[in-house]
């Protein structure tokens, strides 16, 4: 410890010398005294700053011979340049060294004659310490240092040793635009051109060096320009040859990638690509890249080249008429703002794929000018997004409508007026209050608007009974079921109809799925068949489910796509595909061992009824309303998904994968005779020819969600696939889901879909697309799965037009590709974005839900909020406990009970959300007796999908508007946003009636992260991410809204806390969770974001999600919410302390929140956090739109310990 005190008292001394020393130098420099006096001092300086890290000090003799600052200078160019130089280096910075240096070589080049040994130790360290002075560059313009150094090298080219050191400042130099501007004029740039040459093995360093610095410079526009007009650019690609061909032994990598690099700098300007495409550049590199790829160690080079080679492919066009939507919707109002009306006021005579000005304007690409350094990023961006107005921040609850307006909701509330007295309750008298560890008294939550009192008395006369209205036909008796199945299977029902919960059992796979699969099968191809052949395919089903041919023929030959003379229904024709025309192959012993091993496999499913019912499905399917009236059915949702049972890792990614791809993409330019190039699928276009050869795979989207527009095959192999942009717009590709047939066996398909549009995906980490094979159905696994190889996602070279990117030029397409072995041949499968789920599924499931619940325990009602735009309705549903009488101080208890109101599916891609919001329907519809206590807590008011209009037409983000719904929230409009603008009038109308909810949570998907997530809204922590942390501690209000994620993130796996946010940005004021909380006054609003690919923490820990694990979320999420009323209610105060002791835990001071910032456009999601292993393999840049993670928050001790109840409203100052 004495050691380090006395070091540092040394540094000290040393530190208080320099400052003395520096103020002599300015006195001497004012003076104009010898320069032989200004070095002396100069020296001292530096000597001092090598003695801190020596901790010695010589004092120098006081005669001013030359040989005293030759040795300084010697020495100091070696301490700087070793190691810990760096810190050296930032010292002399600090103490305005640079500055004392530049002068002294404007002094020392006024000497005749020249002293070489003083002018190579000069630009040695200037060459060190000018990347540390971050105002380098312009100190040098300002004393001249440019044109003396750049002088040095002309006339010195002959002499290496001092144009080394030389060339090293000119790169110092040029990281300033405006120097790098002079030197070109001054002809720098030919100048290094007389220094680079072809393969020689003498001063190899001094090449290398001026690579660099010709590189630095080429990155101005002006000197690039400069390059091309002198035909440097097939100077050096002939140069990169001869060092390609002579380095045999890979000694001069370092040379070939400073060549590599002068080109990448070049091809930054339209004119350097056109050089470099007119000079032979793409076969050069694609050709001396792939004589690389067998040595390891040259991989900077085949990826700098992959770089060069992607940014220089030419644009193309996407190879559509438009790229809006090949459906049309017309609008009852057309908005006077926005993109929905540029769309509709383009002229139809422009060309709204490309931009006509794009050949002609020299601007740079998108992301082309890579920062390959990456401690350039400053870590420390300032996130402009983050709301910082506090009068914005603070809640102001809103009425927006009138009492009487919001009076049309009234009847979507019957439970707050009905007596129930026409009701079969369990009991009709009220049981005694008995306290045994249990409130069984009315348990009254406080909301976030009001005050509440645990007192049954103050709250019966609160209760007024009066202006009860009748209650609704609808409620009077329980709702029946659609029944479209056999006898037999209406036995199922009734006897399922006893189970419904959350517990999981144990069935065979292959046994659960015999009867459902034979009558599927018998409704699929049996319907027309006379009744007396129907026995012969029971008795023709193995139990190995190898079923045979002939029994599954159908009876009249018919070409894809047709009737088939299976009418599933009189009004709409509605067809299956084509399976029940070709059969099911049989499979052999090998696949026969496989079902066996899948029989012997367990299943955990639902303990309840089977929500899936096929005839059910058919028959919803004839009242959904869609834009092209399909009028086909897709088998996986008539059959049904259950999951595998097995687990699905999330995909290593084999190296180089990407490069391999954009080689392969490259070859298209370079051996283009190669290319196929036939459209086998076009919506665009219903008299195309579907293709007879019995090798080219055959494609479908024409069914409910579908979304393929365009298929051109481009290898025997290989095909591109275009996405229909969201309809009444002109972006937004990225779901799809489609049908693919007529595959081979042992033949590894490429899929390429070429018009997304995100800057990445989690295709880059691990995910794969989903696979539904309906011979693998017929076989007992109906079940989505994860497939695909060689699976990656870039950039491309189909150009985007400004009117699609949002007025910006330059932008680009990015590929999803992947590469799929088919399991079976001439099979039917369906590939998918994520896992589908229709609107038609949805209502298939509430149906049966509302069918099989028990109407004297559980409270369950099916609405209509409103009509779409297209007339399907959205429909509304509340779930409670039944009141436990019709006893006044029941229906009181039941009457305040809190509201939870939830929703999902606003964003139709994201099909997860729709699969939690499952978990959570189901949950709350089981008889576990957690799920009887949650009802009994809570009213649970749903919209399980916001967008149903957007979900049927295979939208990705929009409804039939053209509009993101998720962005409406502040002013809906009735006409066009009905669901958003219905949906904000029920919570309003809770507001207005002293009900408010006490959550609010919005089910999303997220595409750029792992695990699930959830955003809230908090004043605190976003003032404190604005770096005002003096206003940060003023604020104070209550921590309640971390309860929940923190309670989640202890009991649901895939529930990840430190990547919840709560800070509140100007981009998502219009969002639903931001709108509730502000507006309308929940403290507790959320959006919980679930992941598409996998999770990276937990008990899933490097598996992809499935449906299973999505709707296990939805159930932790309803027990969540049980957990949040034990801490939130008053009464509970009353019981044991060790009953809330596992609770208390989960509000420890003990997880850091990592509040990731979003500038994200049209994206609910923050910037992608994971490192992007694009490396060289890609020319993206991190975006710089986007914030790096702003920090982390942690809360005061003090705000984890209050309890809700205990915490007051927010205050402000």
């Amino acid at each position: 410890m004495s050691k380090l005190k006395v070091i540092s008292e040394k540094s000290l001394t040393n530190n208080s010398r320099i400052v003395g020393l520096l103020a002599q130098l300015e006195k001497i420099n004012t003076e104009s005294t010898e320069s032989d006096t200004a070095r002396y001092v100069t020296s001292k300086i530096l000597h001092l700053a090598q003695s801190q890290e020596e901790n010695f000090f010589i004092p120098f003799r006081k005669d001013k011979k030359r040989n005293d600052s030759q040795r300084f200078y010697r020495n100091g160019s070696s301490t700087i340049n070793s190691r810990g130089g760096g810190r050296r280096a930032s010292f002399l910075v600090a103490k305005g060294g640079s500055q004392i240096l530049l002068q002294l070589l404007m002094n020392a080049s006024k000497e005749s004659p020249l002293n070489e040994e003083l002018m190579v130790q000069i630009h040695s360290i200037l060459a060190k310490i000018g990347p540390k002075d971050k105002k380098f560059g312009v100190k040098a313009r300002i004393n001249g240092a440019l044109n003396i150094t750049l002088n040095l090298v002309k006339q010195n080219l002959q002499n290496p040793r001092l144009v080394l050191p030389c060339l090293q400042l000119l790169r110092v130099y040029s990281a300033n635009s405006v120097n790098s501007v002079s030197l070109g004029k001054n002809g720098v740039v030919e100048l290094l051109f007389k220094i680079i040459g072809p393969f020689s093995k003498k001063n190899s360093g001094l090449m290398k060096v001026a690579l660099d610095t010709l590189a630095a410079l080429l990155k101005s526009k002006t000197n690039a320009r400069r390059a091309v007009d002198r035909g440097y650019v097939q100077v050096l690609l002939t140069i990169y040859v001869d060092w390609h061909r002579h380095d045999n032994r890979h000694r001069n990598m370092l040379i070939r990638k400073g060549i590599l690099q002068s080109l990448k700098s070049v091809t930054n300007i339209k004119l350097g690509r056109k050089a470099f495409i007119d000079a032979n550049g793409m076969k050069i590199l694609y050709n001396t890249s792939q004589e690389c790829l067998a040595v390891r160690t040259l991989d900077p080079l085949v990826n700098t080249s992959s770089l060069i080679m992607r940014k220089c492919f030419p644009k193309n066009r996407l190879p559509l008429p438009t790229i809006k939507s090949s459906f049309h919707f017309q609008l009852p109002v057309i908005p006077v703002t926005g993109p929905v009306a540029q769309l509709y006021s383009l002229p139809p005579e422009v060309d709204d794929v490309v931009d006509e000005s794009d050949d002609n304007d020299d601007i740079d690409l998108e992301a082309e000018n890579e920062t390959e350094n990456e401690d350039d990023v400053d870590q420390n961006f300032k996130n402009d997004d983050i709301e910082t107005d506090i009068n914005k921040l603070k809640p102001q609850q809103e009425p927006g409508r009138t009492i009487e307006e919001l009076k049309m909701y009234e009847h979507l509330f019957p439970e707050l007026v009905d007596d129930f007295q026409d009701y079969d309750l369990i009991s009709k008298e009220p049981k005694p209050f008995v306290f045994e560890g249990k409130v069984r008294g009315p348990i009254v939550v406080p909301t976030a608007g009001e005050e509440a009192s645990g007192n049954p008395g103050n709250l019966r006369k609160g209760i007024v009974r009066t202006n009860v209205s009748p209650k609704a036909d609808e409620s009077d008796k329980k709702p029946t079921c659609v029944d479209l199945a056999k006898e037999d299977t209406k036995d199922n029902d009734r006897t399922s109809q006893q189970q419904l919960g959350d517990q999981n059992r144990t069935i065979s796979s292959a046994q659960g799925l015999n009867n459902d699969i034979v009558k599927a099968l018998d409704r699929i191809t049996l319907q027309n068949i006379p009744p007396q052949t129907a026995p012969g395919f029971t008795a023709g089903a193995k139990k190995d489910y190898s079923l045979p041919l002939t029994v599954l023929t159908c009876t009249k030959a018919c070409p894809h796509m047709a009737t088939c003379g299976n009418v599933l229904f009189e009004s709409r024709t509605v067809q299956l595909g084509k399976l029940c025309c070709t059969g099911v192959e049989t499979e052999d012993d090998e696949d026969t061992e496989s079902t066996s091993s899948v029989e012997q496999a367990s299943v955990e499913v639902s303990d309840g009824p089977t929500l899936h019912d096929s005839d059910l499905y058919i028959e919803i399917v004839k009242n959904t309303k869609s834009v092209p009236e399909y009028s086909e059915v897709a088998y996986p949702d008539y059959f049904g998904h259950i999951p595998p049972p097995f687990k699905e890792p999330i995909l290593e990614r084999p190296y180089g994968v990407q490069r391999t791809k954009i080689a392969q993409d490259i070859e298209r330019l370079i051996h283009q005779s190669d290319i196929i190039d036939r459209v086998v699928y076009d919506l665009d276009n219903p008299n195309y020819a579907i293709p007879e050869e019995g090798d080219i795979l055959k494609f479908n989207s024409k069914f409910e969600s579908g979304n393929l527009r365009k298929v051109i095959q481009i290898r025997k192999n290989e095909y591109d696939l275009i996405l229909n942009s969201d309809i009444n717009s002109n972006h937004y590709h990225q779901w799809f889901y489609f049908e693919v047939s007529g595959m081979r066996l042992g033949v590894a398909y490429r899929f390429n879909i070429i018009n997304c549009e995100k800057s990445n995906s989690q295709f880059n980490y691990g995910m794969q697309p989903l696979m539904y094979s309906v011979q693998e159905a017929l076989n007992a696994r109906p079940w989505w799965i994860r497939v695909g190889t060689d699976i990656c996602y870039y950039k491309n070279h189909f150009s985007r037009s400004s009117v699609a990117a949002g007025g910006q030029k330059g932008k680009s397409y990015y590929t999803i590709t992947f590469t799929v072995n088919f399991p079976h041949k001439d099979d039917v499968c369906y590939f998918a974005y994520h896992y589908p789920y229709t609107y038609s599924t949805l209502q298939m499931h509430l149906q049966k839900l509302e069918s099989a619940h028990n109407p004297q325990q559980i409270y369950f009602r099916k609405d209509v909020l409103c009509e779409t735009l297209s007339g399907n309705t959205c429909p509304l549903v509340t779930i409670t406990a039944m009141p436990e009488s019709n006893y006044y101080e029941h229906i009181c208890q039941f009457r305040n009970r809190p509201y939870v109101f939830l929703s999902a599916r606003v964003h139709p891609g994201e099909t997860n959300a729709s699969w939690v919001m499952k978990g959570t329907l189901e949950y709350l519809m089981s008889n576990n007796p957690t799920a009887q206590s949650l009802r009994e807590s809570y009213i649970f008011k749903i919209v399980p999908m916001l967008n149903p209009d957007g979900v049927i037409n295979g939208n990705h983000r929009c409804s039939l508007s053209g509009e993101d719904l998720n962005r409406q929230w502040q002013s809906p409009n009735p006409d066009l946003h009905p669901t958003i603008y219905h949906a904000k009038g029920l919570l309003q109308y809770l507001a207005a009636v002293k009900h408010l909810p006490l959550v609010y949570c919005d089910y999303h998907g997220h595409s750029r992260k792992k695990n699930v997530f959830m955003y809230g809204c908090s004043i605190k922590e976003t003032v404190w991410h604005t770096n005002n942390n003096a206003t940060s501690c003023d604020v104070v209000e209550d921590a309640g809204y971390r309860t929940l994620p923190k309670i989640l993130s202890h009991i649901a796996p895939a529930f990840c806390m430190s990547s919840c946010s709560f800070v509140v940005e100007k981009s998502k004021e219009s969002t639903a969770r931001v709108v509730v909380w502000r507006e309308i006054g929940v403290q507790r609003s959320y959006t919980m974001e679930s992941t598409l690919c996998g999770c990276d923490q937990g008990k899933y820990k490097g598996l992809q999600i499935g449906t299973r694990e999505l709707e296990e979320m939805g159930a932790k999420f309803c027990v969540g919410l049980l957990r949040l009323k034990r801490l939130t209610s008053p009464l509970e105060y009353n019981l044991p302390s060790g009953l809330l002791d596992f609770e208390n835990d989960l509000i420890e001071s003990n997880c850091k929140v990592t509040s990731p910032t979003t500038y994200v456009l049209d994206e609910d999601e923050p910037r992608f956090l994971e490192e992007v292993d694009y490396s060289a393999e890609s020319n993206d840049d991190l975006d710089t739109e986007l914030a790096e993670n702003a920090g982390d928050y942690e809360p005061s001790a003090q705000e984890e310990v209050l309890s809700d109840s205990e915490l007051s409203r927010t205050y402000l100052p």
